[in-house]
């Protein structure tokens, strides 16, 4: 009965992982683009002190830029959203796949590969190296060094 609870559970995890509700208020809640396309009317045109056109003219303008801007990217997300999905789904399926089935194999296969180094190269390090610093440390430990100010 719990094994059946549990096979249950897990089975409704997975199927909610790809189809869990998205939020159609807050459509960037990790702020990937929060400084990169926040292009208003005053971030583009503005108009400084003494060179004003006519008001209607300003309000026209933007009007017209933010329902342009409002509806291209409406148009283009409509058009080219479908198919840039699959092709950024297929690009980062594949680089997943990658990472998965052949980088992380490689990096554990060399680590492993490279403890057996590791070992020879630490052997001969302590049995060459160490006893020739010890000997030099043992020759420059009686070396004294004063320093006099002589006027």
């Amino acid at each position: 009965m719990a094994e059946e609870h549990s096979a249950l559970e897990e089975s409704i995890i997975i199927k909610d992982q790809h189809t869990k509700e998205i939020d159609l208020v807050n459509r960037d809640p990790k702020h990937i683009n929060e400084d990169v396309v926040k292009v208003d009317f005053e971030d583009v045109i503005a108009e400084p002190v003494g060179t004003y056109s006519f008001d209607g003219v300003w309000k026209t303008s933007y009007t017209t830029f933010t329902v342009s801007k409002y509806w291209c990217y409406r148009l283009l997300s409509a058009v080219l959203g479908v198919p840039l999905a699959v092709v950024w789904g297929f690009l980062f399926a594949l680089i997943s796949f990658c990472h998965i089935w052949a980088v992380v194999p490689c990096i554990k296969s060399y680590l492993i590969e490279i403890q057996c180094v590791s070992r020879i190269y630490s052997l001969c390090i302590h049995t060459f190296c160490d006893p020739l610093f010890e000997a030099l440390s043992r020759i420059c430990s009686n070396i004294r060094v004063a320093v006099r100010k002589e006027i």
